[in-house]
């Protein structure tokens, strides 16, 4: 391992450890927020995000208003604030989404995640909240978000390593 000979490495470790702390806590307040507004909203209810899919039936227009309201305090502040800033307070860059083009993998996976939000109701956020309820069947579904993420994550790079021809390097 290398030694640190200069005072501004140490602060400059010790900087970046502050920052993923409070990048950290301010993550877990975040996604607090977050799952307490699904809740407030009924969002985290299977039953309530299937009767909104459900246009020919009974349908429920309920995550539609509550799509709306988030898209109307989230767009003065991304207006606001993201799209003047040059940093965020707790980073160093804004982490935005740089690809544009709407490909075939961006297409499966939309289609993927459209199919079992549709077959569940539940999507990872309210599959998240959810845990506090303790039901088995949240367990269930997070296992199999997990070995799902897993699985796309290899299936990606195999991908990869055949499109860059380097399967068989080191």
């Amino acid at each position: 391992m290398g030694e640190i000979n200069d005072k501004k490495q140490v602060f400059s470790a010790m900087s970046i450890e502050v920052n993923s702390t409070k990048q950290n806590f301010m993550a877990l307040i975040s996604g607090l927020l977050f799952s307490a507004g699904l809740t407030v909203s009924t969002m985290v209810d299977p039953a309530r995000v299937i009767g909104f899919l459900d246009v020919l039936g009974a349908w429920d227009p309920a995550l539609a208003f509550v799509m709306l309201g988030a898209i109307i305090v989230y767009m003065p502040l991304y207006w606001l604030v993201i799209r003047r800033k040059r940093t965020p307070l707790l980073g160093r860059e804004f982490h935005l989404p740089s690809k544009i083009k709407i490909d075939g993998a961006l297409v499966m996976g939309a289609v993927i995640f459209g199919i079992g939000w549709g077959i569940t109701g539940i999507c990872p956020g309210p599959a998240i909240a959810n845990i506090s309820k303790g039901h088995f069947s949240i367990f269930i579904f997070i296992l199999s978000m997990v070995v799902g993420m897993l699985v796309a994550s290899k299936f990606n790079n195999i991908i990869k390593c055949a499109q860059e021809n380097r399967c068989n390097e080191p």
